[in-house]
């Protein structure tokens, strides 16, 4: 139908939006979806949390492991077996042990059965009284051919059930810590991806107030995140990225939350353009037209801060980069074509009850936005200060303990591997650590094995077999595991073993796997961050036009990271009663909140500088604030909540980056974008802008005085 009435222009953008087209869009994503939907259910198949695909080649502790891996045994899985009585164990106790013991070894031929104190072959007791008289333990290797932690760990803790009354049993080791948390994990991402779709589903209603309308982004989102899902198989496929469950939840709060934003500005802009233009394909190209270059910068500067991952040494840390970029693509695209394909076909309808009319004559309405714009203009210091003071006051909480978590203390709720190492270093307090690893030229194995033992924290050390030109030897510390004291130990065990020429030993072992763990994503930060920071500022500085407004930005955004780090900080130590921070909480909530909470200053300050060149630099920032303030800040709320959905997990990490971004995420939106970005743009002035013209004063008439920013009419550039 033609529209008479419609604006200059109208003619253009309608040949542009044919009839036909909506509908082309619908049907290419038909096709992918049949192609790449299958794909994306493949996606858990290729994910791994194993040390040796997380951790770089180079780690020592890698270097055990493949070694490890290639001996004949070499990748059994060890569960180690502690029994106790509070009065003391007993002769029914003691038979007990040993029955259960005879029966599992047989049930699992292991290639090393000993209990600490045996040789290694097997001459040894199997089991072990402790010195207290209330408990025993045994080792076993179980090979994996009978499959893997998760699948053992469980007939292991059944097949010891049958004991007498009040001898208790923990199945912990290694192999039961590595089972207990594939369990975690058994799951997860349909946990996510569920938990995550109604939670957008509910803010959604709650935004549109429309019983069909939240039906559509949801579409949308759900289809990206299918797409990126299968997108990230292929990127493993073809060029071996690492992809841990940790990633993959992360890949679907990602594009949620993302593409759920980018649904909420563009649908904001289309509702304006409905009220001027008849015809809802040229109201569409309209929206588009204003809203895609805000979206398409925010997932560049998403995109390009993600892939500075890429040069971190921690493969899962690396990994992230390109799978986050591509779910950041993949929601990029599916809002830009496929959503708003769907919203054009459906009609104003899709609206309805509060559908909008086409009329040439909208009042605009100053709002809650427009009026805390004015109120900020008249007290600029005080909204500066103020804002400054509240996030100064939030990160005095980075004083709390920020010690690295150990694993044992990841699980909300401590399963049986984790207090069966309590129990273990209760009642042999001399193997109080996770044993460690040491191949060494054979040899050399008895000089190793001397030096080994006279180091300081070492309890024992046990001689294994020698096999492919390689002798290992089981190392025991005597301090509870992924402590400082542990790790100084393996320091020291290591310093002493490299300093044999010849010997060509290396030390690994799951201690040493979260040591090297720690220290490689200690210098990915070092690294990592400058490299983002520097990226993110020159996105913004080619967006601006402006060296100012960049770095204004980047530097609330940094007071912003600080502030809710210390918060979150205090949350999680005083209040959640977490023992520390997971290492990679900081680089990954580094990287979301600079990345996403930019975000938000650019569709701010873009609109800023747009109507600056119209009102100038005062009422550019008004007009921006009171545009973009409801929709932005409804943006934070949902990004915040999908990052949120982390929190329902029974993993203290996941629990931590999803506190943290959500935190962060709505401190930018409500605080630093709204009040924050706004005064210190209208205390700087026009020089926000600078090197660019709009940082130039306009000239008065002849014999008047230069004008202020606020007394600055329109400025004609």
């Amino acid at each position: 139908m033609a529209v008479n009435a419609a604006p200059s222009g109208e003619a253009p953008a309608g040949r542009l939006a044919g009839r036909w087209v909506p509908w082309l869009v619908i049907g290419l994503w038909v096709v992918l979806a049949a192609v790449m939907v299958p794909l994306s259910g493949k996606l858990s198949s290729v994910t791994t949390d194993s040390a040796v695909d997380t951790l770089p080649a180079s780690a020592e502790s890698t270097k055990v492991a493949v070694l490890e891996d290639s001996l004949p045994g070499g990748e059994d899985n060890t569960f180690v077996f502690v029994y106790h009585r509070a009065g003391g164990m007993t002769d029914a106790d003691r038979a007990t042990v040993e029955r259960h013991y005879n029966a599992l070894a047989k049930r699992y031929p292991p290639k090393v059965t000993t209990a600490p104190g045996g040789d290694g072959e097997g001459e040894g007791p199997p089991t072990s009284p402790s010195t207290d008289g209330k408990a025993m333990m045994f080792t076993l290797e179980v090979s994996t051919t009978y499959g893997g932690p998760e699948a053992i760990v469980g007939p292991l803790r059944e097949a010891a059930k049958d004991r007498p009354a009040g001898l208790e049993l923990e199945v912990t080791g290694p192999a039961a810590v590595d089972g207990d948390l594939d369990a975690v994990f058994d799951g997860i991402d349909v946990q996510v991806f569920l938990t995550t779709v109604v939670v957008v589903t509910l803010l959604l209603i709650l935004t549109y107030r429309s019983p069909v309308l939240w039906l559509i982004p949801l579409v949308a989102v759900g289809a990206a995140a299918l797409t990126a899902m299968a997108t990230v198989y292929l990127l493993v496929k073809g060029f071996g990225i690492v992809v841990n469950d940790q990633n993959s939840a992360l890949l679907t709060i990602l594009v949620f939350g993302v593409g759920t934003d980018y649904a909420l500005l563009l649908i904001a802009r289309y509702r304006e353009t409905l009220h001027h233009h008849e015809n809802v394909r040229v109201a569409m190209v309209h929206a588009l037209r204003g809203a895609a270059p805000a979206i398409v910068a925010s997932a560049a500067t998403v995109i390009a801060g993600l892939l500075c991952l890429l040069v971190a040494d921690l493969n899962s840390t690396s990994g992230l980069g390109p799978i986050g970029a591509a779910g950041i693509l993949c929601a990029l695209i599916a809002m830009l074509t496929l959503f708003p394909a769907v919203l054009v076909v459906l009609g104003r309808r899709i609206f309805w009850p509060a559908i909008p009319r086409f009329s040439t004559a909208v009042a605009e309405k100053p709002g809650l936005w427009g009026r805390l714009g004015t109120a900020i203009s008249r007290r600029r210091w005080a909204a500066t200060l103020g804002s400054l003071g509240i996030l100064g006051v939030l990160a005095i909480g980075l004083a709390g303990n920020t010690g690295a978590l150990r694993e044992q203390d990841q699980f909300l709720s401590a399963p049986e591997s984790v207090t069966g190492f309590t129990v273990l270093h209760q009642h042999f307090p001399e193997l109080g650590g996770q044993p460690m690893t040491i191949f060494t030229r054979p040899a050399y194995q008895e000089r190793v094995l001397d030096i080994v033992k006279r180091t300081p924290g070492v309890a024992e050390a046990i001689p294994g077999q020698t096999s492919g030109g390689w002798a290992d030897i089981s190392v025991f510390p005597t301090d509870a595991p992924d402590t400082v004291a542990e790790y100084d130990t393996i320091k020291r065990v290591r310093t002493a073993v490299h300093a044999v020429n010849g010997a060509e030993a290396i030390v690994g072992g799951p201690s040493a796997e979260n040591l090297d763990t720690e220290v490689t994503t200690s210098r990915d930060e070092k690294l990592v961050i400058p490299l983002v920071l520097t990226v993110v500022l020159i996105v913004l500085g080619l967006l601006l036009r402006a060296i100012v407004a960049p770095l204004v930005l980047m530097a609330t955004v940094i007071v912003s990271f600080a502030a809710a780090f210390g918060g979150s900080v205090f949350v999680f130590d005083t209040i959640l009663g977490f023992k520390g921070v997971d290492y990679s909480v900081p680089l990954l909530a580094f990287l979301f909140l600079v990345a996403l909470g930019v975000d938000y200053n650019i569709f701010l300050a873009s609109r800023a500088r747009e109507e600056t060149v119209r009102l100038g630099t005062r009422d550019g920032m008004l007009k921006a604030l009171s545009a973009t303030g409801g929709v932005i800040t409804s943006a934070g709320l949902v990004l915040a909540a999908t990052f949120a959905v982390l929190a329902s997990l029974p993993l203290v990490m996941l629990i931590e980056v999803g506190f943290l971004v959500a935190f962060g995420v709505l401190l930018d939106a409500l605080l630093v974008r709204s009040v924050l970005v706004p005064a210190l743009t209208l205390l700087i002035g026009r020089r926000i802008w600078w090197p660019s013209r709009l940082s130039r004063p306009v000239e008065p008439p002849a014999g008047q005085r230069p004008l202020t920013d606020d007394e600055e009419p329109a400025l004609q550039r």
